[in-house]
C-alpha cells in the first residue's frame, strides 16, 4: 500500500442506524505514518482496494480473493478487511448473491420525530448471529460476481483459503435463514440450483423462516434509551454480563448489545483514553495522532465477539465499565501497548484493581510506544541514588513539606507529591488585618496536620521515593524573581506507610487535580484518590461538617509585661512540657507551651553560646566562630521535639531562661560537653554547675571546637609591692545582724531598713490572708524561698543551701545572716512580688581584717573562747572606738 489509499463504505438497507456513523464515511491512512498490529491467524494479504465501476456490469473474470472477515452487516452482507501493513488495513463490503435476509431493526433519526422505530422482521436477527458466530475473524475467499452503478459488490463467499471451504449462502439457506431471489435465476448456473435446491430441503424439513407460526418470536425487544442509567447500572452490582460488541466508536469508547435482555448502551471503558476523531467545522472528522490504530486494536479483537462487561459506574449519564475477553482484558492491552493513557477520574471506580493499568501505562511509557513516543519520565536525568533514597527527618514544613538529612549530612527540602495543605481563602485571610497571620494557628486543620506528621516521623529514618522536581515558577511575566522555588515533590514512606496518603486519608490534606496529559504526579496518585474519597465518605478533617478547631495560641515572645504574668506560673510549675517550634541559635529557641497555649522565646541558662550573625543598627554583626555549628546542634538534637523546661527567670526584653531537657538530656550540658559553648559565671548557683564545668574541662582537655586554640595560663607568683599612700577612710552606717564561730559578721544597710521592714509586713500579711499549702513546696538546692523561722515562727526570705531529706533542709536567711536546718513542711514558694528582684539581699558578709582564727586545738579552743567575748563585747559596748575603726575600716552602730 503506497501513498494514501481513500474507501467509502456503504451500508445496505437492512442496516441499523446505529452503524452509519461508523461506516458512512470517507477514512484517510497514510502507510508511512501507521504502526503493524500483528494478528493471530492470519498469514497473508491481499490487497483489495480496487477501483470501483461506475456503472453496474459483471466482472468479466471472477478472481478469487481472500480477507478476514470484520463485521457482519445483516445475514447477507458482511465486511471484509486485508492483512493489517503499517496501519488499519482496507475493508470493503461484500453482499452475497441470489439470497435475501430479514432487515434487522433500526431506529429512528433523531431528527424526525415523527418516524417510528424499525422492529426486526423475524429470524434477520439469527441469520446474522448464524454468520457473526462463524465468519467473525475468520479468513474467507470471495469472489466477486456483480459491482453496481453505487459500487456494491455481490458475490460468493467461502470459510477458508479456497472454494473447497463451506459456501456462506449454501448454509443460510440450508439453516432456513434465508430465501433464494429466484427471479434472476439462470437454467444453467449449477450454484443457483443448488440454492434452489436447498430452499426446498429447508422448507420441507420446517427449518428457521420455514417453521410454522411465522417466527414472530425471534423479534427482539431493543431498548435505544434507558431511562435512569444510574439506576440501571447499580441494578447489575457489578457483576459480569454478557454481551456483543456492535460497534467500536474509538478504542476507548464501544456500543454493546445487553443479553439476553436487548439493552443497546454505549459504555466508555474505565481508567482509560484512547485518541479520539474530532469533528471538524466542516462536519469532516479529523483523527488524533493513533486514532485510527487505537480503534482498529480494539475493533479487531472484540467487534462483534461474545464477551462480558462490568458495568461500574455512571457519573454524568456516562456508563462506565470494563470489557471482559476469554483472551485478556483489552483495557490493559491498550495501555501496554501505547493506544490509551490513564485518566483519574474513572480509575477509582475500575474493580480490576487501578494498579494494573498505572503498571500498563508505566510499561509503555518506558518502551516509548506509540502515544508514549516522545515520552520523558520526570527523574530521567537523575541518578538512581538521588530518585531514592533513605534519610533523617530533621524538620516538618507546615503540612506537606519536610527538611530532611541526607547521609552525606547534606540537608534538603522535600514536597510530598501531589498534596495540598490545608489552606484558607483570601476573604478569611483579610478579615483581620491587625492580627498577625500565623498559618500553623490560623489556618483550619493545619496545626492537626503538622502535629500529625512530627508526631510520626520527626527525628526517624524514612525512604523517599522521587517523583518529579517542579521547576521555579515566577510570580509575572516581566518578573525574575520565582515566585516559587524549585521544588523536590516526592513520596515518602516509614515502615510501609505513605505519608502523604496517611494525612489525606484523615483529612489534613487534599489531592491536587492535574491536566490529564501533566505526568508530574505521585507514583501513587490512585492511592492519594482513594484516600481522599473515604476521608470525603467519612467526614474527616477538612470534610467535616462540623465547626473548625480554633488555637487561640498567645505569643508573648517578646512581650515584657505578658511574659512577667507567665513567669509565676512557669516557675511554680518545675518542669513543663513543651515544643521547640524555632531554633534561632544553639541557646535561643521559641518554644510552644501545650498547657499554657502560648509561644515564649527561651534561653538556655548556666551556659555562653556562640552568637550568629545578625543585623544591629551599627550594621551587620559578625557571626562567631562555630555558632552556626551550636545552632545545626541544638536543630537536630531539639527542633520540633517534645521536651521538658525549668524556668528560672527572665530577662529585660521578656525572654524567659532555665534549663532544657530531652529524652534525660539536659541541652546546655550537651553543648558544653560537644565543646560548642562556656559556662557562664551564673550557673554556679544551679545543681548543674559541676556537671557543666566538668563537661568543659573535658572539652578543653580536647582542644575541641572552641577550645582549638585555648592555652592554659602560666601561674605566675605573685609579689605584693606594698605601696605607701595615705589611707581613706569610707563609712557606712550598718546594723550588725549576726557572728559566725568564724568571725565573720553580717550587716544591714541603715539606709535601706525602712525599705526591708515595709516588704516583711506587707509580705507576712500577705501569707496570713493566704497562708501557704504545707508540703507543696519540694526544696531545691539554689531556690529562694521563705522559711518559718523557728525562734519566733514569723516567715523570712531564705535561700535552701542543702537538702538532706525532706526533714532536714539547711536554709540562709537572705536578710539577716544566720543559717537554721527546718523541715520542708516550714518552706514555701515565695511570692514574686517579695522576690530578690523587689529587693536584693540585705545580709553583707564582712571578715576582719588582718586577723585569723586559730588552726591548732589548743588555739581552736582559745580561739572559741575569745571569739565569744568579742560577740560578747560587740553586742555589750555597741561600737568601737573611733581609731579602732579606722584599723578595720569598718564603724559599727547598734
Amino acid at each position: 500500500m503506497h501513498g494514501t489509499v481513500c474507501f467509502r463504505y456503504s451500508v445496505c438497507s437492512q442496516l441499523s442506524s446505529l452503524f452509519l456513523l461508523g461506516f458512512n464515511r470517507t477514512v484517510t491512512l497514510d502507510s508511512r505514518l501507521l504502526t503493524c498490529f500483528p494478528l493471530n491467524g492470519v498469514s497473508n494479504f491481499v490487497d483489495m482496494a480496487s477501483s470501483v465501476s461506475a456503472q453496474a456490469n459483471p466482472a468479466p473474470v471472477a478472481a478469487l480473493q481472500r480477507g478476514i472477515v470484520k463485521m457482519v452487516l445483516s445475514g447477507c452482507a458482511i465486511i471484509v478487511r486485508g492483512q493489517p501493513r503499517g496501519g488499519p488495513p482496507p475493508e470493503r463490503q461484500i453482499n452475497l448473491s441470489n439470497i435475501r435476509t430479514g432487515a434487522l431493526a433500526r431506529r429512528a433519526p433523531q431528527s424526525q420525530p415523527d418516524q417510528k422505530d424499525t422492529p426486526d422482521e423475524p429470524f434477520a436477527f439469527q441469520a446474522r448471529e448464524f454468520l457473526r458466530k462463524m465468519l467473525i475473524g475468520k479468513e474467507v475467499c470471495f469472489t466477486v460476481e456483480v459491482k453496481t452503478a453505487l459500487g456494491r459488490e455481490y458475490g460468493m463467499v467461502y470459510l477458508g483459503r479456497d472454494t473447497t471451504g463451506e459456501n456462506i449462502a449454501e448454509s443460510l439457506v440450508n439453516e432456513g435463514l434465508a430465501t433464494v431471489r429466484r427471479e434472476g435465476i439462470r437454467g444453467n448456473n449449477p450454484d443457483q440450483a443448488r440454492l434452489c435446491d436447498l430452499e426446498d430441503q429447508a422448507k420441507a424439513s420446517k427449518k428457521g423462516m420455514w417453521t410454522e407460526g411465522g417466527g414472530t418470536n425471534t423479534v427482539r425487544d431493543l431498548k435505544y434509551i434507558i431511562e435512569n442509567p444510574r439506576n440501571f447500572v447499580d441494578s447489575m452490582h457489578q457483576k459480569p454480563v454478557n454481551a456483543v460488541i456492535e460497534h467500536v466508536r474509538d478504542g476507548s469508547v464501544v456500543r454493546a448489545l445487553l443479553l439476553p435482555d436487548y439493552y443497546l448502551v454505549t459504555v466508555m471503558l474505565s481508567g482509560v483514553k484512547c485518541p479520539t476523531f474530532k469533528r471538524e467545522a466542516d462536519g469532516t472528522e479529523s483523527p488524533e495522532p493513533f486514532a485510527a490504530e487505537a480503534k482498529f486494536f480494539t475493533e479487531s479483537r472484540l467487534l462483534q465477539r461474545d464477551v462480558q462487561i462490568i458495568l461500574e459506574s455512571c457519573p454524568n449519564q456516562v456508563i462506565l465499565g470494563t470489557v471482559l475477553h476469554p483472551n485478556g482484558n483489552i483495557t490493559e492491552l491498550l495501555l501496554k501497548e501505547g493506544f490509551a493513557r490513564c485518566v483519574d477520574w474513572s480509575m477509582a471506580v475500575y474493580t480490576q484493581g487501578a494498579e494494573k493499568l498505572r503498571a500498563g501505562e508505566k510499561s509503555a511509557k518506558e518502551r516509548k510506544v506509540r502515544i508514549w513516543k516522545d515520552y520523558v519520565a520526570p527523574t530521567a536525568n537523575m541518578d538512581q541514588k538521588d530518585r531514592q533514597f533513605v534519610a533523617k527527618v530533621m524538620q516538618v514544613v507546615n503540612a506537606d513539606a519536610v527538611v530532611v538529612k541526607l547521609n552525606s549530612g547534606e540537608y534538603k527540602t522535600i514536597h510530598l507529591s501531589s498534596i495540598r495543605p490545608p489552606r484558607i481563602e483570601g476573604e478569611e485571610k483579610n478579615k483581620d488585618k491587625d492580627k498577625r497571620f500565623r498559618p500553623i494557628y490560623d489556618i483550619p486543620y493545619m496545626f492537626e496536620a503538622r502535629e500529625f506528621m512530627r508526631k510520626k516521623i520527626i527525628g526517624k529514618k524514612v525512604n523517599v521515593t522521587v517523583d518529579y522536581i517542579r521547576a521555579a515558577t515566577s510570580s509575572s511575566e516581566t518578573s525574575t524573581i520565582p515566585a516559587f522555588a524549585e521544588r523536590t515533590c516526592a513520596t515518602v514512606t516509614i515502615g510501609g506507610i505513605n505519608i502523604a496518603e496517611a494525612l489525606v486519608s484523615k483529612g489534613f490534606a487534599t489531592v491536587i487535580r492535574y491536566r490529564q496529559d501533566d505526568d508530574q504526579r505521585s507514583s501513587h496518585y490512585d492511592e492519594l484518590l482513594a484516600a481522599e474519597a473515604r476521608a470525603i465518605k467519612n467526614g474527616k478533617g477538612l470534610h467535616s461538617k462540623k465547626e473548625v478547631p480554633i488555637h487561640r495560641v498567645a505569643d508573648i515572645s517578646g512581650e515584657t509585661q505578658k511574659a512577667k504574668q507567665f513567669l509565676p506560673f512557669l516557675q511554680r510549675a518545675g518542669r513543663s512540657e513543651a515544643v521547640v517550634e524555632y531554633v534561632f541559635s544553639g541557646s535561643r529557641l521559641k518554644l510552644y507551651m501545650p498547657k499554657e497555649t502560648c509561644l515564649i522565646t527561651f534561653l538556655l541558662a548556666g551556659i555562653e553560646c556562640p552568637r550568629g550573625s545578625r543585623n544591629m543598627p551599627g550594621g551587620m554583626q559578625v557571626a562567631e566562630p562555630f555558632s552556626d555549628e551550636a545552632m545545626a546542634f541544638t536543630k537536630e538534637l531539639v527542633l520540633q521535639r517534645e521536651v521538658e523546661v525549668e524556668v528560672e527567670s527572665m530577662d529585660k526584653a521578656g525572654n524567659f531562661i532555665g534549663w532544657l531537657h530531652i529524652e534525660g538530656v539536659n541541652l546546655s550540658v550537651a553543648l558544653v560537653e560537644n565543646a560548642l559553648s562556656k559556662v557562664h559565671f551564673t550557673a554556679e548557683r544551679s545543681s548543674y554547675y559541676k556537671t557543666l564545668v566538668s563537661g568543659e574541662e573535658a572539652s578543653r582537655l580536647r582542644k575541641d571546637k572552641i577550645w582549638a586554640n585555648y592555652e592554659e595560663k602560666k601561674v605566675e607568683e605573685v609579689v605584693h609591692v606594698m605601696e605607701e599612700k595615705e589611707r581613706t577612710a569610707n563609712y557606712r552606717a550598718v546594723y550588725v545582724t549576726e557572728i559566725t564561730d568564724t568571725m565573720h559578721f553580717y550587716t544591714q544597710d541603715v539606709e535601706t531598713g525602712t525599705q526591708l521592714e515595709n516588704l516583711m509586713e506587707t509580705m507576712r500579711a500577705e501569707i496570713a490572708a493566704q497562708p501557704p499549702v504545707e508540703g507543696s513546696y519540694a526544696a531545691r538546692r539554689g531556690d529562694y524561698c521563705i522559711a518559718n523561722f523557728s525562734a519566733d515562727g514569723e516567715w523570712y526570705r531564705a535561700r535552701v543551701e542543702k537538702v538532706q531529706s525532706p526533714a532536714k533542709v539547711h536554709v540562709f536567711y537572705i536578710d539577716y545572716g544566720n543559717r537554721e536546718i527546718v523541715p520542708s513542711t516550714r518552706l514555701a514558694v515565695i511570692p514574686p512580688a517579695f522576690s530578690t528582684r523587689a529587693l536584693a539581699a540585705q545580709a553583707t558578709e564582712y571578715a576582719f581584717a588582718y586577723i585569723q582564727v586559730p588552726q591548732d586545738v589548743t588555739e581552736y579552743l582559745n580561739g572559741q573562747e575569745s571569739a565569744k567575748t568579742a560577740r560578747l563585747n560587740i553586742w555589750r559596748y555597741g561600737d568601737f572606738r573611733d581609731d579602732d575603726a579606722d584599723e578595720f575600716g569598718y564603724k559599727l552602730k547598734k
